[in-house]
């Protein structure tokens, strides 16, 4: 672990440092190529190259043979389901007054730094005085205590390009100071180290003064870890990779079996210019001619390609990469004949995975809301497909049992209406509320003419 200069040149050359130590490190590799999977622009098939052996020996290019390059979009597709099955309703709090106190943007920002921890093993909330920010791990350097493990300094980088300058933020427990290196020039502090928090003045004549800087409440970037605090393209991509190459092998050799192949017998004497310019008659007239018998021949051939083992093994990676990322398939839950109970059995996998990641995603939530001041519990709404007839129907057996409000707001979840709960009760409480109130007037009606009817009789 680099440690922070005492001085500042000491500590721009450690920020320096620091970025080159993490752009080599495992994790941050790892995290670039998993946010490529994420793109839909898989790199191992993208680097394919096909090679020959000339007649001297020589590895070169293949430029002759077909090479698709079919980059498939499993990654993308498992890591925005598992993020969407937890936080696709958004968090949600006991107190909806805290909620808005995190930001209007707040369960987006949650979601794209859940999609990053995904991608790199971990990733950042920065709380932002009043709203959430997201650093992923290709743009933020972790330092850890090493006593406690604790994150209580990091440095955020971002270059354009090569040509651009490297900016960077260096962010401690007491502040944070940036810093800019220009090309061909050293490392310079751009402005000096500031308070998360300031105490500000301001009046007509001073105008803006900075009296102090109010500590935080902790160090105000959260880390939110992914299971077993790894990508979750780790163990998965040989098997993506896999697909990726079976399917281009399979369209690069279905464009390779277009061609005809000729092969021309006692025509030793032919050289390549006779070659083509055979091939090119052939192609004008769509005749061949030859001599027969011991004498020259011509002899049409095609290349088979064998669909149906390329097919059963893409069927079994696929099924594979369904049970390795412990995916839903939608397919098993769509049938309008499936029970409850199997819909119930498809999404055990998803479950039980989602189950880990909401242990880490609550302990981020946790650390945000502590500094933030608030107290609150967060929670989630998990979006499940269900045969609802069913589910309906039990829920509604089950009403005498249960109080009004939840009976309400489990149906309301069950048609896709869940933010609607504390609406329809305010509804149901004023409707009651008229009522009663008809009710107490007919009794004060029936009450003075059964008054009125006494007083007539007497």
């Amino acid at each position: 672990m680099l440690e922070i200069g005492e001085n500042e040149r000491d500590r721009m050359e450690f920020v320096l440092d620091a970025i080159r130590e993490h752009k080599g490190s495992e994790l941050y590799k790892t995290a670039c190529d998993a946010e490529l999977y994420y793109k839909h622009q898989t790199p191992t098939i993208m680097r394919f190259q096909k090679w020959i052996y000339n007649m001297y020996g020589q590895k070169v290019p293949d430029i002759w043979s077909p090479n698709n390059k079919i980059a498939s979009n499993w990654y993308n597709y498992f890591t925005t389901q598992a993020v969407s099955y937890l936080l696709g309703n958004g968090v949600t709090l006991k107190k909806e007054s805290n909620k808005e106190k995190l930001g209007k943007d707040f369960d987006k920002k949650v979601q794209d730094i859940a999609t990053h921890a995904k991608n790199g093993g971990v990733a950042f909330g920065f709380w932002n005085l009043d709203h959430l920010e997201c650093f992923d791990l290709t743009e933020f350097v972790p330092m850890y205590d090493e006593d406690d493990g604790g994150l209580k300094a990091g440095i955020r980088f971002w270059q354009i390009d090569d040509s651009k300058p490297l900016r960077a933020t260096l962010y401690e427990l007491d502040g944070y100071t940036d810093y800019i290196k220009r090309k061909d020039e050293d490392v310079t502090v751009l402005h000096d180290k500031r308070a998360y928090t300031q105490i500000v003045r301001k009046n007509a004549i001073e105008g803006e003064t900075i009296l102090d800087g109010a500590p935080p409440a902790g160090f105000p970037i959260v880390p939110l870890w992914n299971i077993n605090r790894q990508s979750d393209l780790v163990g998965n991509r040989g098997t993506i990779d896999a697909y990726d190459l079976m399917v281009s092998g399979l369209i690069n050799n279905v464009s390779d079996g277009e061609f005809i192949y000729w092969i021309l017998k006692n025509c030793g004497g032919m050289n390549d210019a006779d070659d083509a310019k055979f091939i090119e008659q052939l192609k004008l007239t769509r005749v061949a001619h030859a001599d027969g018998d011991d004498g020259a021949s011509v002899e049409a051939h095609n290349v088979n390609v064998e669909f149906e083992a390329t097919a059963e093994a893409l069927d079994r990676l696929t099924n594979q990469l369904y049970t390795d990322f412990m995916a839903l398939k939608v397919q098993d839950v769509s049938a309008g004949s499936v029970t409850a109970t199997q819909i119930q059995a498809a999404y055990e996998p998803i479950n039980q995975k989602t189950d880990q990641f909401e242990y880490q995603v609550t302990e981020f939530i946790n650390g945000i809301l502590a500094l933030a001041g608030i107290e609150d519990e967060p929670t989630y709404t998990r979006s499940q497909m269900s045969n609802q007839s069913e589910t309906l129907e039990m829920v509604l057996q089950s009403a005498e049992y249960l109080d009004d409000e939840y009976v309400t707001t489990k149906i309301l979840t069950l048609l896709g209406d869940a933010d609607k709960a504390q609406e329809v009760m305010k509804r149901k409480d004023a409707e009651a509320a008229d009522r009663y109130k008809q009710m107490e007037t007919e009794l004060e009606d029936l009450k003075s003419q059964n008054e009125n009817n006494e007083s007539g009789e007497e």
